[in-house]
């Protein structure tokens, strides 16, 4: 079994606890490799060499083009790397190949972008309206970043963080789930091959309130960027804000997926099945409320019903299976305990509603493609965020009915609109409250494009040009060009 340690200051290391604990595969349940348990002396000591390789001039005295050349040598070592980053994510998470192959691939391209951003970063020079006074403004990096990323997608989500930062001039410590670092710590010794300074990235591995609290809360972190659930999210903040650190969240969500009368139907199914079961619903950004116009709710739903049964589920390392296990045992505890609750509740199961188990289904950590009709916007079904492949549908009159029951929730991270009617797509774009709004298609993203949420799914931007001024701090300078005779008393 092989046993990874930690990756600070340049440095592989063992944990100072000396103490490991086993990742699991979820389809087979066998262990597979030991990860480090860090502590907060492990933890001080990565911010501690992250903080001197921010200061030191083998990082701090590189010019932007030269950062953008370390990103995208690094782009290049995951281009070579892609079957065997991706094997061990699938390995520790579970996630279908055919997805995670596509991530790992997406992962260089987001590094290429970024390696390119990093020399285009513009301040200004401001027309003051005063006289003799040269005004401009630059940009300047933050120093170290905290990266806490969570276990459905890790290399995905720790590049969303990792390339802005260190496209930015900052340098960066990550935590990765405890279910699922092994990638990210693969992820590391290419960072190292591709020729990053000592301290410029770090790797700690462990449990929140053991290593990730330890992170937030060191004086020397001034920044922390989280993705995970809003409660976590909450707890990263207040744990931040004593200390005024800046903080990019990127939460839950609940997300609404329209269906018009007009839509084409046969797309909108796919678009329904891909927005909630694609990665076996554990995204933030699955459309797991599906708001279906009265006029077609039940020739909807047949058609819906009879394409989601058809779901090839089982072993998520070959290519034509559509639905894996859940990545963690309390995550498909939590499932179980939410369907039955959905029950309780008085929504209809058209589909699924159980755990499946059998020889196609490894150790057993699955659940059946779930979808409940006769569900009201105010059943707990319809409002927390379940993190699996259950659907709520919700039936509704008109645009306005659609958009009062979509908005009518606390989170704001995504939506989805089915409709051949322009005018009604941008009435309702125009009045969603989701960070991100798609037409005719869902679970789409880029590089080159902002993502992020509204309400409790989140702070910040992850993504494009915007992501990376979440990693810089702006600076207003002022040069006299003529001595100034005036009462040094007076504000000028």
């Amino acid at each position: 079994m092989e046993r990874y340690k930690l990756f600070i200051d340049g440095d592989w290391c063992d944990p100072v606890s000396n103490a490991w604990f086993e990742t699991t595969e979820p389809f087979s349940g066998r262990a597979w490799a030991e990860i480090p348990r860090g502590t907060q002396a492990d933890a001080d000591r990565a911010v501690e060499a992250a903080h001197r390789a921010f200061l030191s001039p083998d990082w701090a005295g590189l010019t932007a083009t030269q950062r953008g050349a370390l990103l995208r040598r690094l782009a290049g070592l995951i281009e070579d790397n892609v079957d065997r980053l991706g094997a061990i994510e699938q390995r520790d998470n579970g996630k279908l190949m055919a997805e995670v192959s596509g991530q790992v691939r997406n992962v260089a391209q987001w590094f290429h972008y970024y390696a390119g951003l990093a020399d285009k970063v513009q301040g200004a020079v401001v027309p003051i309206n005063k006289a003799d006074v040269f005004n401009y403004v630059k940009y300047e990096p933050l120093g170290v970043v905290v990266a806490i990323t969570p276990w459905n997608s890790p290399l995905a989500l720790t590049t969303w963080k990792m390339a802005p930062a260190l496209a930015a001039g900052n340098t960066i410590v990550i935590k990765p789930s405890e279910y699922t670092s092994a990638s990210i710590l693969e992820l590391a010794k290419l960072a190292h091959e591709a020729g990053f300074p000592r301290g410029v990235v770090n790797v700690v591995t462990g449990f929140g309130g053991e290593v990730g609290e330890p992170l937030v809360r060191h004086p020397l972190t001034a920044k922390i960027a989280f993705t995970g659930g809003d409660i976590g999210g909450q707890r990263v903040n207040e744990a931040a804000a004593p200390g005024l650190k800046k903080v990019t969240l990127e939460l839950g969500g609940k997300s609404p997926n329209i269906v018009f009368d007009d839509a084409d139907l046969d797309q909108a199914v796919k678009g329904a099945i891909s927005g909630v079961f694609g990665a076996s619903g554990q995204t933030c950004m699955a459309g797991s409320r599906l708001l279906v116009q009265k006029t077609m709710h039940d020739a909807f739903v047949g058609k819906l019903v009879a394409a989601a049964g058809e779901a090839r589920i089982g072993d998520p390392s070959r290519m034509d299976t559509q639905i894996g296990p859940i990545a963690t045992r309390p995550q498909w505890e939590k499932i179980l305990r939410m369907i039955d609750m959905a029950k309780d509740e008085g929504a209809v199961c058209a589909l699924g509603g159980h755990a499946l188990s059998g020889p196609d289904y490894g150790q057993g950590q699955f659940v059946a493609p779930t979808i409940f009709t006769q569900v009201r916007n105010d059943m707990r079904i319809a409002q927390e965020e379940v993190f699996g492949p259950v659907l709520c549908v919700i039936p509704f009159e008109d645009e306005d009915d659609a958009l009062r029951i979509a908005n009518d929730v606390e989170f704001g991270l995504a939506a989805g609109v089915w409709t051949r009617d322009l005018h009604r797509a941008m009435y309702c774009v125009d009045r969603l409250r989701a960070g991100t709004v798609w037409v005719n298609n869902y679970r789409s993203t880029s590089f080159t494009t902002p993502f992020g949420g509204y309400k409790r799914s989140g702070l910040g931007r992850e993504g494009g040009v915007e992501a990376i001024k979440e990693y810089l701090q702006t600076k207003s300078v002022w040069i006299t060009t003529k001595p100034n005779r005036a009462n040094p008393f007076v504000l000028g």
